[in-house]
């Protein structure tokens, strides 16, 4: 079971460690802003009618990741990562951890911020994805194509 981390130990991990950060939230939830320097690799598309797996998650990640690279997975609030670290896990990835509370933070039932994430913790953001980090430039590597909804 991979670690978690809070978003600031997140930042630390990836300055002091050389850890690279995968978000795997939609396109356009990245696109909205996300930690500086995060490659985006959805675990879930947002389409019409809701999100849909992104069947290329793993094929992609493989392409892009050595089985031990040292990786932050992180999603919106922790749900998505917790399943993409899990899946990783299976497939052989041995140097994983999961940001808790993910990009925005966990809420609780009542929509009360429960834990800051990267975001509200005030930590670098970015709209603009690094060159070669896009979904559409990791899925081109590998082969596949980013959705078009």
């Amino acid at each position: 079971m991979a670690e978690r981390v809070l978003p600031e130990d997140a930042l630390t991990l990836m300055e002091d460690e050389g850890y690279a950060y995968v978000d795997v939230r939609s396109i356009n939830e990245f696109e909205g802003g996300h930690p500086e320097g995060a490659y985006n690799v959805p675990l879930k598309h947002m389409a019409p009618g809701g999100m849909q797996d992104n069947g290329d998650f793993l094929a992609v990640m493989e392409e892009s990741f050595p089985k031990d690279a040292k990786i932050i997975v992180a999603c919106k609030a922790g749900g998505r990562s917790k399943a993409a670290v899990e899946m990783l896990e299976a497939a052989g990835y041995t140097a994983l951890v999961d940001q808790y509370a993910g990009f925005m933070g966990s809420r609780d039932a009542f929509g009360q911020m429960e834990e800051a994430g990267w975001q509200p913790s005030g930590l670098p953001v970015s709209l603009d994805a690094e060159e070669g980090r896009s979904y559409a430039e990791l899925a081109k590597r590998a082969g596949k194509n980013a959705p078009e909804f």
